[in-house]
């Protein structure tokens, strides 16, 4: 009985990287963090500075200006928790921190405070975060604040030193030094590595986008090849079955036999002709059935006997009961792995299919020279191959399929030497119990 359809939509492989909103939503996450080392140093620095070390400080509206931007911190923090950042957010919570900055220097000495230096920090932020032109919206700000800040703030008295101690003006200066430094080194490091995994997840998808393209056009080039080949196919089995006929051949029976293997090859031809058109006029995503995994996997080893009988196979499936997606192009993937190990091996290969959690796990082996060390870097990667331009698509389209699927296709060299390619599905179902 066929297996009922299911409404299959495979599942993408996880990219290597970050997606753009990903970055953006960590980049988001590191503010916040700073802030709240902002938030922190500023309390701190206010209390010992009133306190301990008697300079005069409006405190009170000063750990005001902390508190609300402790507070715009909270709501900021909550976004992430949607795991969305709308556009121009980042922009808004630069602003924010520059004029929680410019309001804190306003109550303690404008332009003469020397932590002045900490706009710096932000501008920096706004050049590695922000587009170019919020970019400089940010510098015309700071610029601005910086100017507001020289003509008009209140005036910050420090004691003079005593004999002996250290000029405040002087320590607060290298403090600020310091703490500029720290930062940046800091969160521009933690920043650039999340724009770097951003990039690396840009150019893999900038990669698969130019492997689909190759995909499509190979389809195109493949489904035209299909329906041209039907005409001359039809003709060779029909004058085939003349031959088988005649007298000659039922004399003959080694000319039988031979005729019995070219009608075989023939149709043989005919499914494969038969499973482009198929697999042509199937639209991604649309819904598929689902195959028991061995019936595929058993009947691949018996044409695989069948069309060469020089080339042993020595097949060890263990894997009653798993199905697969019902994708005609999953076969033809298979296919063009033992192809391949068939020409590097033509010793013999082996396959073996076993299952793994919740996926099948089909490994081709063969006795050849192996990968080279760029080949597997490369693998999957279209005309990857040493046996010529044009050769090295089975593997491509093998991976192409997996990925599609929503499995993955690796390859190593084995220890006694030859290659292993293994192939990996996420199962659809399981067989019905009878």
């Amino acid at each position: 009985m066929d297996a009922p359809l299911l409404a299959l939509t495979p599942q993408p492989p996880r990219l290597p990287g970050r997606s753009p909103q990903q970055a953006v939503i960590e980049n988001m996450r590191l503010l916040n963090q700073l802030r709240w080392i902002a938030v922190g140093g500023q309390v701190a620095a206010i209390l010992v500075a009133r306190f301990a070390l008697g300079v005069d400080l409006p405190w009170l509206p000063m750990l005001s200006i902390a508190g609300l931007l402790a507070v715009g911190n909270i709501l900021f923090a909550s976004t992430l928790r949607l795991a969305w950042v709308v556009p121009g957010e980042l922009m808004l919570a630069l602003l924010l921190d520059m004029a929680a900055l410019t309001a804190q220097l306003y109550l303690s000495g404008g332009t003469n405070n020397p932590f002045v230096s900490l706009f710096l920090l932000q501008i920096v932020l706004g050049a590695i975060l922000l587009p170019s032109w919020r970019a400089w919206l940010l510098v015309a700000v700071s610029v601005a604040a910086f100017v507001f800040l020289t003509f008009n703030h209140l005036p910050l008295e420090l004691p003079p030193p005593g004999p002996g101690q250290f000029d405040l003006r002087l320590l607060g200066h290298e403090i600020a030094f310091v703490m500029v430094a720290v930062l940046l080194v800091l969160f521009m490091t933690r920043i650039s590595r999340n724009l770097r995994l951003r990039d690396s997840y840009v150019a893999e998808l900038r990669q698969r986008a130019a492997e689909e393209d190759s995909i499509v056009r190979m389809g195109l080039f493949a489904s035209g090849a299909a329906h041209e080949l039907g005409t001359p196919l039809s003709s060779l089995s029909v004058l085939i079955g003349d031959w088988q006929r005649q007298p000659q051949a039922s004399g003959d029976p080694q000319f039988a036999e031979e005729l019995t293997d070219a009608k075989r090859a023939v149709e043989r031809c005919r499914e494969i002709v038969s499973d482009i058109l198929d697999t042509s006029g199937l639209p991604r995503g649309e819904a598929m059935g689902s195959v028991a995994a061995d019936s595929v996997l058993e009947g691949l080893v018996a044409d695989w006997r069948a069309l060469h009988e020089g080339v042993p196979i020595i097949p060890d499936i263990t894997v009653q009961g798993a199905r697969v997606p019902g994708e005609p192009a999953l076969r033809q993937a298979l296919w063009s792995l033992l192809e391949n190990a068939g020409e590097a091996s033509p010793s013999g290969i082996a396959l073996a299919a076993r299952i793994e959690t919740d996926q099948l796990i089909v490994e081709i082996a063969d006795s050849g020279k192996g990968f080279t060390p760029k080949q597997l870097h490369q693998l999957g990667q279209a005309a990857r191959s040493r046996k010529g331009a044009g050769h090295g698509l089975g593997l491509f389209l093998a991976a192409s399929v997996a990925r599609r699927l929503g499995g993955s296709l690796t390859a190593c060299n084995r220890p006694e030497g030859g290659a292993l390619v293994r192939l990996a599905l996420p199962l659809v179902g399981s067989e019905p119990s009878a």
